[in-house]
């Protein structure tokens, strides 16, 4: 069976080689690897170049970020067929017994448009990390992160980019991934705009997949990730227009100013400065 497994690398040779190295241990599925490196500053395309000659890599000249770096993968591999398209974080692993039942699930219904494994961290006992995604307009905490009640296949509102399999004809009807996001919330919005096309966002809670979260520098998540995700709320607002707009641009405002108060007051200035800048820059659009 043919898939298309694409990996974006930033900076980060020694984990794409690693995950590379899990994806070509696969036995009865017959991958393409597409690695996409997003204009790294450390030799990561030339090393992988050399250690994993027979990849598809594309080098992006700037850092397009998770939206357009994947979507370049995702366009080159479409070219080229109407795999299912699996997109693979460097820092994940999913084995091939489970990337095998999400191919099955997405078989199994052709409305079915993304489909993904239970997500847990690689600490020991693992923590379930998500189990699919609520809509960030409408909850705080978005990842869904209670044990499922049964092994059946549920629908969420939206499956995490981490370890996420596409159904190629899902793009093709409501488009790729938003690059205004450039760093994440881009597959949620993804997600919820299939859905009104028809396309359901499914969890196979019998496929497991580990992603090492701890590998990330704190301060990025209290810089980068506040920004992004404050940022990003309103322009999903933007976009997709829920009713009453008004009140949800109105209630994350609100949420967003007394975070950054907050922060400030208990000494963190620079995840306060990330607040303020996200506020900023999501109301300005």
């Amino acid at each position: 069976m043919e898939i298309a497994v694409i990996i974006l690398n930033w900076n980060a040779a020694e984990d794409t080689l690693r995950c590379i190295q899990a994806v070509d241990g696969w036995h009865t599925l017959r991958p393409t690897l597409w690695i996409v490196d997003n204009a790294s500053s450390d030799g990561s395309p030339e090393r992988i170049a050399h250690e994993a000659p027979h990849v598809r890599l594309i080098r992006n000249a700037t850092n397009e970020g998770f939206a357009g770096g994947n979507n370049r993968g995702i366009e080159a591999a479409l070219r080229e067929g109407q795999s299912p398209l699996l997109l693979l974080n460097n820092d994940a692993h999913i084995a091939e017994a489970a990337v095998m039942r999400l191919l099955e699930t997405l078989e199994s219904d052709p409305h079915i448009g993304f489909v993904g494994p239970l997500l847990y961290a690689t600490d020991m006992p693992p923590t379930l990390l998500s189990a699919g995604g609520r809509s960030p307009i409408h909850h705080h905490h978005s990842h869904i992160t209670a044990p499922p009640p049964s092994t059946a296949p549920f629908t969420v509102e939206y499956v995490p980019g981490t370890v996420l399999l596409i159904r190629p004809a899902a793009l093709q009807t409501v488009g790729l991934l938003n690059e205004d996001y450039f760093f994440t919330m881009e597959v949620a919005a993804l997600c919820l705009r299939a859905a009104r096309k028809g396309y359901r966002s499914v969890i196979d809670p019998r496929a497991r997949a580990t992603h090492a979260l701890e590998a990330r520098p704190s301060q990025l998540r209290k810089t980068l990730y506040a920004y992004y995700i404050i940022r990003n709320r309103f322009l999903m607002i933007r976009e997709l227009r829920p009713r009453p707009i008004s009140a949800f641009y109105a209630f994350w405002m609100l949420y967003s100013t007394a975070l950054a108060l907050k922060l400030r007051l208990t000494g963190d200035p620079q995840a306060a400065r990330a607040i303020w800048m996200g506020l900023r820059d999501g109301l300005g659009g």
